[in-house]
């Protein structure tokens, strides 16, 4: 059997009046993360993570931030692309495990309903989808309320 397993980052600035996209799921705040997409960064990392497992790159080689067609764009729609390159080359996801780290707002309101939009965008079950929040107790960028981080693994196996 053919396991491959990867890791994905992401890390985008908290800025006053944008939307705040996470999972694909708005979140309530004041400020929202700054970036060429929607700066979703959970979905960036997952992104990341599928296709560091297949060994095709970054998001940023398959999307990249210089181009006007991704400029703004839903990062749900990033994430079925990315899957889609995956499903190309014989891979389905096992299972994703991910953290957000966020000093606020308190994101556990909010994991169900991304879970299930991840569910939804990639075509697995919710019980293959983990998401944890977590903060870094008033600590660095994110404890200062400066950014938001995530980190995601992803199992993936070959057809």
């Amino acid at each position: 059997m053919d396991f491959r397993v990867g890791v994905g980052y992401d890390v985008h600035r908290l800025v006053e009046g944008l939307p705040l996209r996470l999972g694909g799921v708005t979140v309530p705040f004041h400020k929202g993360a700054e970036g060429h997409s929607d700066a979703d960064t959970l979905i960036h990392a997952v992104c990341d993570a599928m296709l560091g497992a297949a060994a095709l790159g970054d998001i940023g080689v398959h999307f990249p931030d210089t181009s006007d067609e991704f400029k703004g764009i839903d990062s749900t729609i990033l994430l079925r692309k990315t899957n889609d390159i995956i499903k190309s080359r014989d891979y389905f996801i096992i299972n994703i495990d991910s953290v957000i780290l966020i000093q606020k707002p308190r994101i556990r309101p909010y994991i169900d309903e991304m879970r299930k939009t991840l569910s939804q965008v990639l075509g697995i079950k919710i019980d293959d989808i983990s998401i944890k929040a977590t903060t870094t107790e008033k600590l660095g960028f994110i404890g200062n309320e400066e950014g938001v981080a995530a980190e995601a693994v992803v199992l993936l196996k070959r057809l």
